[in-house]
């Protein structure tokens, strides 16, 4: 697949500008000089294969691999080389792959964990409350251990317990990966309902075409190079694209 540009960028205000990223394990590097920009107020998404670094991306932004070249730029500070805590305290929050919930703690706890940084009682109930009215299954057994949850809720523990951290960019890694078909609708529902409340959001998904139906924006991730990018619509509407990744 080759490099092209987007005819339709979007104009909107770029909270996240990552320029000549690269990352890597030992002497191999996963992604390798990447450029990628997410706006406020939207969804972008990245899809590829496996093995194509799109976890890797996530976990560089977060603080968990330093980058061995390259800038990340959140709202006009760099990233590069900052400590994990330091970053998520400026709001980049992240729901793992594999939904990685504390099994021993309960529902409550799980969530309380999320919001560890808050101080102010009364915006932690209120948070709280709104993680609850969004993901009521939660809410019926908040004293139950995390890990006696189906694997679609506790997908919805891993973004309640995000949520709670009330983030300024919250990224999202394959929240559909080993769901039954009813979780992966439900969740894909939620996601559509952040994004219509205006939260920005990086979505890492390999079910490329309901990432396609949520983002605004898309990158394609091959071998740790971006390969395309433009809006979700001209993604999916590329012939390349649709033959490697929506099975058309």
């Amino acid at each position: 697949m080759s490099v092209q540009e987007s005819s339709t960028e979007d104009k909107r205000a770029s909270l996240l500008s990552v320029r000549g990223l690269t990352l890597g394990y030992d002497r191999t590097d996963a992604v390798k000089g990447i450029n990628f920009d997410v706006f406020a107020g939207g969804v972008v998404t990245l899809i590829g294969a496996n093995g194509a670094g799109k976890t890797t991306i996530l976990r560089g932004l977060s603080g968990l691999i330093r980058p061995r070249g390259g800038s990340i730029l959140f709202a006009g500070l760099e990233l590069g080389g900052m400590a994990a805590h330091r970053i998520a305290r400026l709001g980049i929050v992240q729901a793992p792959e594999g939904r990685q919930v504390f099994a021993e703690m309960t529902i409550a706890e799980n969530l309380a964990m999320g919001a560890y940084l808050e101080r102010d009682s009364a915006a932690l109930s209120k948070r709280r409350d709104a993680v609850l009215s969004r993901f009521p299954r939660l809410g019926e057994r908040l004293t139950q251990s995390a890990g006696l949850l189906s694997g679609g809720e506790q997908q919805m523990l891993a973004m309640g317990r995000a949520l709670m951290a009330n983030p300024k960019l919250l990224l999202l890694d394959e929240p559909s990966m080993g769901l039954a078909p009813l979780f992966v609708e439900e969740i894909f529902r939620i996601i559509a309902d952040l994004k219509r409340e205006g939260r920005t959001i990086l979505l890492v998904e390999q079910n490329a075409q309901a990432a396609l139906e949520i983002a605004d924006y898309a990158y394609v991730l091959d071998s740790g190079h971006i390969t395309l990018h433009g809006s979700a619509n001209e993604i999916t509407d590329n012939p390349e694209v649709a033959k490697a990744y929506l099975g058309m």
